[in-house]
């Protein structure tokens, strides 16, 4: 078990919708045993309807809320994090006929995660590793081959386009990573979570993958590790995941995120 890291995350949004709209809202982190939770506070500006949903696996929150025109959100929380961190390498990956029933749909193709593409990929660019090892040089290869470039990539975006153009954000990586993984029958998710050295400042992604009996986070980008790590949601990919979901046109008037270490 690695030390407890103490975070400080604040979160602003504002926007402003054509139409009245439903949202889907998943900002706050989860309260699960490894992240502790403590003065979380979330303000919405007034709306027609809110009723509080759990997320997928039963990890954090979604907000249902529906929104005559602007809709600002201010969140605030300190979490003290302590994960158990292990070296993937050493980690051995679970046959498929014995995984557990709620890693399942981990294995199969996903919306931005088309895995049944990458199979003759990943048996010959990682041939003879296997588990641990494997997702280790998957999440080497894509730190090398990978450039970060935002505004490249877009909501539509999978990892096919993503391996074609080698460049993309953390949502890219993650869904490359997840893909190669699932290629190679190691169950993965993807997983929103807040990080103290993401640059710029965002809501991060990464992914998350099932071995030895137990899930660990990875990131492909290098910006966050498991240790300091808050997470929000998880899913499939980012489609279940993403942090505002709307069913109207909308304007970005201003979101901030911000994520800092506290000391002591």
């Amino acid at each position: 078990m690695t030390d407890p890291v103490r975070l400080s995350i604040e979160t602003e949004l504002d926007y402003t919708f054509e139409a009245r709209t439903a949202v889907l809202l998943q900002i706050e982190a989860a309260m699960i045993p490894e992240q502790q939770v403590e003065g979380a506070h979330i303000a919405i500006s007034p709306v027609q309807h809110f009723a509080r949903i759990p997320g997928h696996d039963d990890i954090g929150d979604r907000i249902w809320l529906d929104v005559e025109e602007r809709l600002i959100v201010s969140y605030r929380s300190e979490v003290t994090v302590q994960r158990l961190v292990t070296d993937l390498s050493g980690l051995a990956a679970t046959p498929p006929h014995l995984l557990p029933a709620e890693t399942v749909d981990y294995l199969m193709p996903s919306r931005y995660c088309q895995a049944d593409h990458f199979e003759h990929i990943v048996e010959s660019e990682f041939a003879g590793l296997s588990g641990g090892a494997a997702v280790a040089a998957m999440r080497d290869w894509i730190a090398t081959h990978f450039s970060l470039v935002p505004g490249v990539s877009n909501s539509n975006t999978g990892a096919l386009e993503s391996y074609v153009q080698r460049q993309g954000v953390c949502r890219d990586y993650a869904h490359m990573l997840i893909t190669l993984a699932r290629a190679a029958s190691v169950p993965a998710r993807f997983v929103s979570v807040y990080g103290p050295g993401v640059t710029p400042p965002d809501f991060h992604a990464v992914a998350e993958v099932f071995l030895a009996g137990a899930w660990h986070l990875v990131d492909a980008t290098g910006m966050a590790t498991g240790a300091d790590m808050a997470i929000i949601g998880v899913g499939r990919d980012a489609a279940d995941t993403s942090f505002l979901t709307h069913y109207a046109g909308c304007t970005l008037n201003r979101q901030e995120v911000r994520v800092s270490q506290i000391d002591g």
